[in-house]
């Protein structure tokens, strides 16, 4: 449940902060690529490209050299321009107030206010009009995954019986994994297909022969998130890992090299950073509630807002009047994955939610409707169908459903960005 209401930025928006980007006169008038019908600059390639230099110095990561660090955050201002087009033809939107509040929450976990916060930001060479505008599509990017993968992701009861068993052996350790991914696209005939295979066999070659693994994956790799960190795909339990990975280290040395590993999204080649034992998870009980809502986002300024409540009052009006039943409605007005399910959220637990929803949702009597409720993600109206004292069985089954989810979005969006990465038009000007 995370996935549809805690609130995402752009890792970007975080770099920017905290990298401390120089400022220096940008070349904004030159184009270096058109995506679709819309420019990508070199000032824009030169600011993100100072960004990722820094994070990787940071990272005490190996530089490659410029022109292929160009060539890569490159690559992602087109994959980002493409989600955000994408986003805006299906009608997804930001609106200011939510813009605001993130800003708001940002300068205040960094200890400022929001005045000296956008001082902060101009200093290190970043307009606060160009921050404010990268962290919208940073949000609209995460609306658009959430619609077009979280959303149609389906998990079949077989499945949890069987992550739930293998979650039941005896400590499933933890791994740390890096990875290079040699990306294939959909529309390449045989030829290119074993060029590329032949280009990862290389970089393995390389990397099994001691090269220093993150500069490989800085300099080659065309998973999202390689260039800033050096390929590492952070830690977890071995159950939460693509099979694919985890059947090549298994019972491998930390520092093992394996791949290519093909996928639908190209070839893999990874390496078993560490492994750990993993910590036990409680198996307290808690009170579980299952919930239905309408979600409904407003459109721009305050007027939005006085209509998504107006519309919400509405609803609610009908439900009590007994003219309309509230699942009948979600299917009609959510605009959130649940719609399809009558708005029904499935069992949740304390915590589960974002906490303005979580508070309302915690308070209200069963089969009581919620007045409008203010979230990040818009306005709710709520209903409790049902509580219960959650058994470790069902957390134990909630927990199974979540790394099978977790898993299953993974492995879905990457194969949905190289599907959306092939059907967007791009000039390249670089050179």
């Amino acid at each position: 449940m995370k996935s549809l209401f805690l609130s995402a930025g752009s890792a970007f928006l975080a770099i920017a902060f905290h990298a401390g980007v120089s400022a220096e006169p940008q070349p904004v008038d030159r184009i270096v690529a058109i995506v679709n019908s819309e420019p990508i600059t070199a000032g824009e390639l030169n600011l993100r490209s100072r960004m990722a230099e820094r994070q990787l110095r940071q990272q005490a990561v190996t530089l490659p050299d410029n022109a292929e660090l160009q060539r890569q955050v490159l690559e992602r201002l087109i994959l980002d321009r493409a989600q955000v087009q994408s986003a805006r033809e299906l009608g997804l939107r930001v609106e200011d107030v939510q813009i605001e509040r993130a800003v708001a929450r940002m300068a205040e976990e960094n200890g400022l206010t929001v005045s000296a916060f956008r001082d902060r930001l101009e200093s290190d060479g970043m307009t606060f009009e160009r921050f404010r505008s990268d962290m919208r599509d940073g949000i609209l990017m995460t609306r658009l995954r959430e619609r077009e993968v979280d959303a149609r992701i389906e998990i079949a009861e077989s499945e949890v019986d069987l992550q739930v068993n293998i979650s039941r052996q005896a400590r499933v350790p933890e791994l740390k994994i890096a990875q290079i991914l040699v990306g294939v696209s959909e529309n390449i005939g045989p030829q290119q297909i074993e060029r590329l295979r032949l280009r990862a066999e290389d970089i393995a070659r390389q990397a099994r022969a001691g090269a220093d693994f993150s500069r490989l994956a800085a300099t080659f790799s065309d998973a999202r998130g390689a260039l800033e960190s050096g390929g590492s795909l952070g830690w977890r339990t071995a159950d939460r890992w693509p099979s694919l990975f985890t059947d090549a280290l298994q019972g491998k040395p930390a520092g093992t090299v394996a791949g290519p590993l093909r996928s639908g999204a190209g070839f893999h080649v990874v390496r078993l950073e560490e492994e750990r034992s993993a910590a036990s998870e409680s198996a307290k009980p808690v009170v579980q509630t299952r919930a239905r809502h309408i979600l409904v986002r407003p459109g721009s300024g305050p007027a939005g807002d006085a209509e998504a409540q107006r519309l919400l009052n509405e609803l609610r009006e009908r439900v009590l009047a007994r003219r309309s039943e509230f699942a009948d409605l979600a299917r009609q007005y959510s605009a959130d994955g649940s719609a399809a399910r009558g708005g029904d959220l499935g069992w949740l637990d304390p915590g589960d939610t974002v906490p303005e929803f979580d508070q309302v949702m915690q308070a209200l009597p069963l089969n009581e409707l919620s007045q409008p409720v203010r979230s990040p993600f818009g306005w709710h109206l709520i209903v409790v169908n049902e509580r219960r004292n959650g058994s470790a069985a069902d957390r134990e089954r909630i927990a199974a459903r979540n790394v099978i989810r977790e898993r299953k979005i993974e492995e879905q969006a990457q194969e949905w960005l190289r599907r959306l990465r092939d059907k967007t038009f791009v000039e390249l000007r670089l050179d």
